[in-house]
């Protein structure tokens, strides 16, 4: 591996429109985000419109230091927009609108290069949600090197998801993060509360609790548990699980101990609830000691 590891982020990037205003969102491009400020070579596999909306977004990503060689401006749709209201915990909620550019990104002989000089792919549900994008994910994440990470971020959004897409997507992925939200829904689509290691690739399966923290659970049956973090009042938890993902797929590639992974990760996420929006820029001092 790399002295930075190569991270690719595959699925939706879009504008959260927030009742404080527009904010630069999508979990894959979150997740970018915060894993380039750990340290790795992060990029983004998305699509946006031929639009103002999406000429913003590049901009934006650009701006933040991150490569858009891999984001297609797609002519027949435009960007994608979530509508999002938050209610008195801070708790989002979201309306995501449907056939823009995310549904329709391409696989490409330079994305299928990218995919498999990486250290790490992250995947999500709700991107596939659309035949395009769905099949040049699942092209994307068989690519990758066979010792590579391959992150499953499990993303239950209104009814963009289904038994077909959470089963092909645990059979391809070697990490499992989820919250204790979607949990519930996972085990009934896959009429189990067993079935997740039954996958034979998972090695580790991160389930976060909000405010509670969260645990980590090994194939060989560790566990290692954290009570979460306190960092300030909350603005919004808006992008605080891709924080809490970007530091667990961070932590995983550095080969640190699943406690050291988990605290950075609680901290990274609390840090994040303490601002608006999904993307803040994360203070150095914070950075220095999650290394």
């Amino acid at each position: 591996m790399a002295d930075r590891p190569r991270i690719v982020a595959l699925g939706e990037v879009l504008w959260d429109l927030l009742p404080t205003g527009k904010q630069l969102g999508g979990a894959p491009a979150n997740f970018a985000h915060h894993a380039a400020q750990l340290g790795a070579e992060a990029r983004i596999v998305s699509a946006v419109g031929d639009d103002e909306h999406g000429r913003e977004i590049l901009e934006r990503l650009k701006s933040q230091g991150l490569d858009t060689s891999f984001v297609t401006t797609e002519r027949d749709h435009g960007t994608g927009v979530v509508s999002v209201t938050v209610d008195m915990k801070g708790q989002p909620t979201y309306t995501i609108h449907e056939d823009v550019a995310w549904d329709f990104i391409p696989v490409t002989p330079a994305v299928l290069d990218l995919a498999s000089r990486a250290d790490c792919v992250c995947f999500g549900t709700l991107a596939q949600r659309g035949a395009v994008s769905r099949a040049t994910i699942r092209g994307v994440v068989a690519a990758v090197p066979d010792e590579a990470l391959r992150i499953l971020d499990i993303n239950f959004r209104q009814h963009y998801y289904d038994r077909e897409i959470a089963e092909a997507s645990l059979a391809a992925a070697t990490v499992l993060k989820i919250n204790d939200e979607e949990l519930p829904r996972l085990f009934e689509l896959l009429g189990s509360r067993s079935a997740l290691f039954d996958f034979t690739n998972i090695r580790l399966i991160a389930t976060t609790h909000g405010s509670a923290g969260s645990t980590l659970w090994s194939r060989d049956g560790t566990s290692v548990k954290h009570p979460g973090h306190y960092a300030g009042p909350v603005a919004d938890t808006v992008g605080a699980g891709d924080a809490f993902t970007a530091a667990l797929a961070v932590g995983l590639l550095r080969r640190l101990p699943l406690a050291r992974i988990n605290d950075n990760a609680n901290r990274l996420a609390a840090y994040v609830c303490t601002r608006p929006g999904a993307m803040p820029e994360i203070p150095r001092e914070l950075l220095r000691s999650l290394g």
